[in-house]
C-alpha cells in the first residue's frame, strides 16, 4: 500500500519496507511469544495490502470556511488533514470526496465533527455524521437528497438523537470455503473490520471443529459472526453475549441464514456460569433446557482484556477449546491457565490490522490425554 501520509498519520505505525516486512515482524514476535505453549509453526493469514477496512472513523476538521477529513498525527502533536485513505474499502474510498463536496455544497457542516463509514464488500454503505448540535427536519430533507444522489444510507447523530435516512445497517456476504453467509452489520456496533481476513478466520476455525453429534457453547458471541457458521458442525449451539443490541442482531442474522439450532442468551459469563452450576436462577434462562445440552466444545472470542482466571478455569471443563484473540498479550496470559489442563494443537495469526502492531490469533486446545 502506498500512502502519502505514511510517517505522519497515526493510523499506520509499521510502514517501512512495505507489507511483507510488517507481516514478518508480527510473525516473528508471536512465534517467540507463544513458543512456551506451542512448538509448531503458527499459520499466517494475510490481509489485502490496501482497501481492506470496511469500517472507519474520521474527524471532520474546520479551517476558516472549509472542512476536511482529519486523523491524529503519529507523534500525537495534533491532527493531520487528509483527502484520502488507502486503508478503507474501495466503496468508502470512492465515497469520501463526494460526501465532503455534498456537505459543503448543501451547507450542512455546521458543528459537524466526525464521519463514520461502514461498507459491505458489495458496496452497500452507511455513513454516520456526528454533530454538536440538534438536527431538524430541514437537515433530514437535505440529507435525503444527498443520500439519493450518492446511493448510500446516512445517519445523523447528536447527543440523545439519531436520525436515520434509509437504514442503519449493511448486509455483508461472506464466502467461506464455497459457502455463503449473510450478516446484517449495524451502524455503531462491533463488526469485523477486515472482511477478507474474517473469511479466512472462519475457514480456519471451521477446519478446527470436526463435525460432531454433541453441542457447542460459545461465550462472547457478538452478532453471531462465528456462531452461525459453527452451527453447521454441531447438533445445537448455546451462545451468550452481554450486549442486548448484539443479541438482537444475532437473532436476525440467524434467520437471515435459515439456521434454527442456536439459542442466544443475553448474559455475562459470570451469570451464565452461575446459571449452569445452579447457583442462581435467571428469567433469561427460563426457556433454555440446559440439561438437554451435551457440551464437549467451547468457543471464546473475548474483548482485548481477554478472559479472567475464573473464566479460563470454566473453559477448562470442556475437552475442546477454540479461542480467537484480538490481543496476543492477554492470550498468552490466559494460556498459562488453560495449558495446565489442555495442549495447543494448532495456532494461527490473522493479519486483521495491517501496518500496526496488532494481530488476531487463533488457538485450538485439546484436553491432555484425549484424542484429537
Amino acid at each position: 500500500m502506498n500512502c502519502k501520509y505514511f510517517g505522519e498519520c497515526g493510523a499506520c505505525r509499521v510502514y517501512e519496507d512495505g507489507y511483507e516486512h510488517q507481516l514478518s515482524l508480527k510473525a516473528d514476535i508471536n512465534q517467540d511469544r507463544f513458543r512456551p505453549y506451542y512448538d509448531g509453526v503458527i499459520s499466517l493469514f494475510r490481509s489485502p495490502e490496501s482497501h481492506y477496512r470496511s469500517r472507519s472513523e474520521f474527524k471532520i476538521w474546520h479551517t476558516d470556511d472549509d472542512i476536511h477529513y482529519a486523523m491524529n498525527r503519529i507523534d500525537k502533536s495534533g491532527v493531520l488533514l487528509i483527502d484520502e485513505c488507502p486503508q478503507v474499502s474501495e466503496p468508502i474510498a470512492a465515497l469520501m470526496p463526494k460526501l465532503l463536496d455534498a456537505i459543503k455544497k448543501h451547507d450542512i457542516g455546521f458543528k459537524l465533527f466526525g464521519a463514520d463509514f461502514l461498507s459491505s464488500t458489495r458496496g452497500e454503505t452507511v455513513v454516520s455524521l456526528l454533530y454538536h448540535r440538534k438536527l431538524d427536519e430541514q437537515w433530514r430533507e437535505i440529507v435525503q437528497s444527498i443520500a439519493s444522489e450518492l446511493g448510500v444510507y446516512i445517519i445523523g447523530r447528536s447527543r440523545g438523537q439519531k436520525l436515520v435516512v434509509g437504514q442503519d445497517y449493511v448486509t455483508e456476504h461472506l464466502d467461506v470455503d464455497g459457502m455463503e453467509f449473510r450478516f446484517n452489520y449495524i451502524e455503531n456496533s462491533f463488526t469485523q473490520p477486515n472482511s477478507k481476513v474474517n473469511e479466512q478466520m472462519l475457514s480456519w476455525a471451521l477446519k478446527n471443529l470436526p463435525k460432531s453429534e454433541s453441542d457447542l457453547l460459545e461465550l462472547y458471541c457478538g452478532a453471531g459472526n462465528f456462531t452461525i457458521p459453527f452451527s453447521l458442525k454441531f447438533r445445537k449451539v448455546l451462545a451468550t453475549e452481554i450486549s442486548k443490541s448484539s443479541i438482537n442482531a444475532a437473532k436476525v442474522n440467524m434467520k437471515l441464514n435459515s439456521v434454527n439450532n442456536i439459542e442466544f442468551v443475553r448474559m455475562s459469563v459470570e451469570e451464565f456460569v452461575q446459571a449452569l452450576d445452579g447457583v442462581r436462577e435467571f428469567n433469561r434462562m427460563r426457556d433454555v433446557d440446559i440439561k438437554s445440552y451435551d457440551i464437549k466444545t467451547i468457543f471464546v472470542d473475548p474483548p482485548r482484556s481477554g478472559m479472567d482466571e475464573a473464566t479460563c478455569e470454566f473453559a477448562s471443563r470442556y475437552d475442546n477449546i477454540l479461542y480467537i484473540s484480538c490481543n496476543p498479550e492477554t492470550l498468552a496470559r490466559d494460556l498459562d491457565t488453560l495449558c495446565k489442563t489442555h495442549s495447543v494443537s494448532d495456532m494461527a495469526l490473522f493479519d486483521q490490522f495491517p501496518y500496526t502492531h496488532h494481530a488476531e490469533m487463533g488457538v485450538r486446545l485439546i484436553r491432555k490425554g484425549s484424542a484429537l
